[in-house]
């Protein structure tokens, strides 16, 4: 029988924090400190930071929990309410898989091998990227991550979303998602839906929960210890405060690369084993996360602010570089038709000889080898890296933002509510066990540990929102009226790293050695550099019950931004209730998306698999000679049409709804395909200036390249009983089903892989069925998930395609709990150990699933978790 906890060698010391931390939040967390007269309790708690102009109504306080209806059956489009006790019963341990447990139509993958998308992972809403979704905290936008999508499993290839794995789930009172279009209500972004997590607002008493899981194979042990707290804020405000911690071991399903094992058979016994290139979850060093949501009734106003500070430090593997074939490296000119090993000339000039270093049946020649060593003119990598080597890569996230405000009443019946947000997400990258060959003068004395540098993002927001009703004796309810001015400014940096990371040595690149970090080299100081724009926005909403029982709402945006002119856009919702217990609802609307500024200024080298073998290729600014070079312009926005039509209804106990959409995106952003780099591309670039041409085999840049159409159907149904032997059982199942089809596109950037990705890279269904039984202090919960089958180009290689096949996952959880005060749970998630369909291609790059199985690739996995609440 396996120990409770599993602590390896390694992490003991990080562990010996973690658990301290525990001991420090339960020490603080004293009730007898917290404990409070209930008359402290005040009328604050409608206070949420939210906007005047709501979500469609979704803070509707009667909507209750998952185990009941969860749509806002009210409202003309559709929309979910998480309450905060449904993320305390998952066995996720971050927000955007928790989010994926909960919403059908919400996918993300584990990324094992994707450059910085492995540190900030993109997820999908309704088939969209996750810039398509707009975020909010409190009713507030959320600023960008500053990380930008470059390998993102085609769908999200070059989106820059938020990073909601920033929120602690024990922060949050409740979530709130919008199914539709809502351009005209918050502006870009807003294509796919809207997100809101609601924070707390307790004046006093507060949570702790700790979890400890590992996955069946025994690897990922994964570690968190999380608290809330509430204090009164005088005796008219509230001060909540949230904190998480978490560790995270890597995973590994590997199996040894068909030419490492080569390389193993011939006698090399320096090549990393058991696998040369790792696929898994990658290691989470270290995760902190804190949010603040604050707020004082001053009598006929209310200020608020809510806050966060968040850091994580990441790391995963990169590919395997075979000492023989990596270009730019080890890969030498083919001699007489045989390979040889690439040999550098370090005389000044670059007059020398070097001996030719021939590979015959996977062994380059010894003894020219040892020539080339004992040349102190001469040296060839295999000398430091006989076995090749695979670089490990990662980055630490850090994440704050500030938002304040004060609403109230102006008088004659109108509201205002006043506000400003600031954001800010820097990502610093690092990258170990890699060299930059431009440095091979240093021989064996090469750094291997290299700081490729950093983003920036900031963004800014400022808001002023006024509404109120207006009795008419034309329609039969009063008319709401909302209007509302925005300003919003966005700025994105990028700064340098280490000299070392982006060293080049004329003489060593004129040889046809690569340059920078090989696997992601560093930014140069021409590529350094802060670019900003600032935007405008004023809109009018308009919503009233025309005659009984139909509801109709109108809204129309301006915005304005000074980088590629204004926008215009509105939309019109309807609900009519047919029946007591039935009514059908709809929306259509226009939106847009703004070219993000790290979409039309970034630039970054990484390394894919270019014509069948491991290159490296530059995502380029719209602007770059190179990218213009291969018909590169600058970026305009998307623009969308949103349909949604929709109906709720009850039988009996069974509350059903069911809900079809339908989202036409043209001038979509993305980036383009490889564009290979022809001889003659690259020496008209050297000849123009462009330096370091010769290292790309490949480029890429954001382009408006194609358009979608998205439609599908989402369905939620709910239902609870006492009548299977117990205090309680409750229902529900959740389903989507998203189809996307590409109308048009640019086939000199765009290729045949990309629309396959974009049409079949995520499965079309999804469906949860989850049941729980109550039974006094116990719980039983049993959930079934089902996943459609996908397309994946692995390794981005066209000869590489898997059809993944659907599946079916099991999840359990056993619940005990003591007064409703401290509660257990042993759960797993996977009960029956399902992976993905089996790659065909395993041996070819190490990975035994498809990459981007919408589940992960890990296999079941086991928890505990102690949850303690008091008051």
């Amino acid at each position: 029988m396996k120990p409770l906890i599993k602590v390896k060698t390694a992490n003991l010391i990080r562990l010996k924090h973690f658990w301290a931390l525990w001991l420090v939040l339960f020490l603080f967390a004293d009730p007898r400190v917290l404990a409070q007269d209930e008359s402290s309790v005040t009328e604050f708690e409608e206070l949420e930071g939210e906007p005047i102009v709501e979500l469609e109504e979704l803070t509707v306080t009667s909507l209750g929990t998952r185990s009941q209806a969860r749509t806002v059956v009210d409202s003309p489009v559709p929309v979910d309410v998480i309450e905060a006790d449904v993320f305390l019963n998952l066995g996720e341990t971050d927000m955007d898989s928790m989010l994926s447990a909960i919403i059908p139509s919400y996918t993300v993958n584990q990324q094992p091998i994707s450059d910085a998308a492995t540190l900030v992972r993109p997820a999908n809403l309704r088939g969209l990227p996750p810039d398509s979704t707009l975020i909010l905290i409190n009713g507030k936008r959320r600023h960008r991550a500053a990380v930008i999508t470059f390998l993102g499993a085609g769908i999200a290839d070059g989106s820059q979303g938020p990073d909601i794995a920033v929120i602690p789930a024990i922060a949050l009172d409740r979530l709130e998602v919008l199914y539709d279009g809502a351009s005209a209500q918050y502006g870009s972004d807003a294509i796919a839906g809207v997100i809101n997590f609601a924070l707390k607002n307790d004046t006093e008493g507060g949570t702790i929960t700790t979890m400890w899981g590992e996955t069946y194979e025994g690897d990922g042990d994964t570690y968190t210890v999380a608290a809330n707290m509430g204090y009164p804020l005088t005796d008219a405000g509230f001060a909540n405060f949230s904190l998480e911690y978490k560790e995270a071991l890597p995973t590994s399903r590997s199996i040894q690369r068909a030419d490492a094992q080569a390389l193993i058979d011939a006698g090399n016994t320096a090549v990393r084993t058991p696998a040369a290139q790792v696929w898994g979850a990658p290691e989470t060093i270290y995760d902190f996360k804190f949010f603040a949501n604050m707020g004082l009734d001053l009598g006929n106003s209310k200020v608020y602010s809510f806050s966060n500070w968040a850091k994580r430090k990441i790391e995963g593997g990169f590919y395997f570089r075979n000492p023989h074939t990596r270009s730019g490296v080890f890969e030498g000119p083919v001699v007489d038709g045989t390979p040889t090993i690439r040999v550098a000339d370090l005389t000044p000039d670059g007059s020398g000889t070097p001996p030719v270093v021939k590979i015959i049946d996977n062994v380059p020649d010894a003894a020219a080898l040892a020539e080339v060593a004992a040349h102190p003119d001469y040296f060839a990598f295999n000398e430091r890296f006989p076995g090749g080597f695979t670089p490990f890569f990662g980055g630490t996230i850090t994440d704050a933002s500030l938002a304040t405000g004060i609403r109230g009443e102006l008088g004659n019946n109108w509201l205002y509510d006043l506000s400003g947000v600031v954001g800010r997400s820097r990502a610093d990258f690092f990258i170990r066990n890699t060299i930059n060959p431009q440095l091979a003068g240093q021989k064996t004395n090469i750094p291997i540990q290299y700081v490729p540098g950093s983003y920036i993002e900031t963004d800014h927001v400022f808001n002023l929102d006024v509404s109120r009703q207006y009795d008419s004796r034309i329609f039969h309810s009063p008319l709401n009226v909302a209007l509302g001015l925005e300003y919003r400014g966005e700025s994105f940096k990028i700064e340098n790293g280490d000299v070392n990371s982006f060293y080049i040595d004329p003489n060593l690149a004129a040889q046809g050695f690569g340059i920078g970090s090989n696997g992601f080299a560093g930014f140069r100081p021409d590529d350094a550099g802060e670019n900003s724009r600032s935007s405008y926005g004023a809109y009018i909403d308009l919503e009233a019950d025309v005659v009984e029982g139909l509801l109709v709402g109108a809204a129309v945006r301006f915005e304005d931004y000074e980088d590629f002119g204004s926008t215009v856009n509105g939309k019109v919702t309807a609900r009519k209730q047919l029946a007591e217990n039935w009514a059908v609802r709809g929306a259509i609307s226009s939106g847009f998306r703004a070219p993000t500024v790290g979409q039309s200024n970034v630039r970054n080298v990484t390394t894919g698999i270019v014509d069948g073998k491991l290159s490296d290729k530059a995502t380029l600014q719209p602007t770059n000679p190179v990218s213009l070079q291969k018909g590169a312009k600058a970026l305009e926005p998307e623009t969308a049409i949103n349909i949604t039509l929709g109906t709720v209804f009850n039988i009996g106990e069974v509350d059903i709804n069911i809900d079809y959409f339908n989202i036409k995106v043209e001038d979509r952003i993305s980036l383009t395909g490889d564009q290979i780099l022809t001889e003659n591309d690259i020496n008209t670039l050297l000849a123009a200036g462009v330096s370091d041409a010769s290292s790309f085999t490949a480029i890429r840049f954001f382009t408006n390249a194609f358009d979608t159409t998205t439609q599908g159907i989402d369905i939620g149904a709910s239902y609870s009983t006492d009548r299977l032997g117990g205090d309680r059982t409750v229902f529900n199942i959740a389903g989507n089903w998203t189809d996307t089809k590409v109308d048009r596109f640019d086939p000199s950037v765009i290729d045949y892989i990309r629309i396959d990705r974009l049409e079949q890279g995520i499965p079309k269904g999804r469906f949860f069925l989850t049941a729980n039984h109550y039974m006094g202090p116990w719980r039983f919960m049993g959930r079934a998930q089902y996943y459609g089958g996908f397309l994946e180009y692995h390794a981005d290689a066209s000869e590489l395609v898997i059809n993944a096949e659907s599946k079916v996952l099991f999840d359990a959880e056993l619940e005990r709990s003591f007064d409703d005060k401290l509660t257990f749970v042993v759960g797993v998630k996977n009960i029956f150990n399902t992976y993905p369909t089996d790659n065909p291609h395993a041996r070819a790059y190490g990975s035994l699933y498809p990459e981007s199985s919408p589940f992960g690739i890990n296999g079941a996995f086991y928890y505990f978790k102690a949850t303690w609440k008091f008051r």
